[in-house]
């Protein structure tokens, strides 16, 4: 899918600045801050291990911390019953947690994210960095909300990441974002029934099978079937 068109600047800032004399001034500045982030980032590559979870955030080297156990149960879950749908019908590649999706400016490790076969079919064995993803779900914690529905969700949008649901195990809710006009529109949030991708075509589950271990082991056996 191509990266939806959406404005890097206000059409009102880009005016002050193509009016000001300052503009050369800005634009060396910019380049030489984006020239040290660029540093930092490949040090940030080339420190890294498997055993580490991290991310390169504007600038910023931001280090998960552990997850609660309901985190845990709920992002295992959702990918056991995503990557068995996926696999079973050949549709692509689901990712967890540990993929790293190298953007224009950030990297990040999402808890589930799906390529479709167009995307998954050139990956390499040896490949550590993975483009923007058809499909991401992130599972809120209290240290990574914030970033999640702020810089993540508008940078997912900025790369045509189609489909981003937000999954909060503490309220046991599922946030579905779908792509219209270049950003996010909530589509639903659920705590009952079923949910549906978008972008995984057929893929429908109820909600609870991500909450609930009878329940996901039930919905695993019928999408096996």
């Amino acid at each position: 899918m191509a990266s939806p068109t959406i404005p890097l600047l206000s059409d009102q800032i880009i005016e002050q600045l193509m009016r000001s004399p300052r503009l050369p001034q800005v634009a060396q500045q910019l380049q030489a801050i984006l020239q040290a982030e660029q540093q930092k980032r490949q040090r940030f590559y080339d420190e890294m291990t498997e055993e580490q979870q991290a991310e390169f955030s504007n600038g910023e080297i931001v280090v998960q911390t552990p997850v609660k156990w309901r985190h845990s149960q709920a992002s295992q879950n959702l990918f056991a019953l995503l990557q068995a749908y996926v696999q079973r019908r050949a549709l692509g590649y689901v990712g967890h947690e540990k993929l790293l999706i190298s953007l224009t400016r950030n990297d990040y490790e999402p808890d589930i994210c799906f390529f479709g076969q167009a995307k998954a079919s050139t990956f390499v064995p040896d490949q550590t960095r993975f483009p923007a993803p058809d499909m991401v779900v992130e599972v809120l914690s209290d240290s990574t909300e914030a970033i999640e529905r702020g810089v993540k969700f508008e940078d997912y949008a900025l790369h045509g990441v189609a489909e981003y649901w937000l999954v909060a195990p503490d309220q046991e809710t599922v946030e579905q974002h779908v792509i219209a006009r270049g950003s996010y529109e909530l589509s639903v949030k659920v705590r009952s029934g079923t949910i549906q991708s978008v972008v995984v075509e057929g893929f429908e589950i109820p909600v609870r099978a991500i909450f609930d271990p009878s329940e996901q082991l039930a919905t695993l056996q019928a999408l096996l079937r």
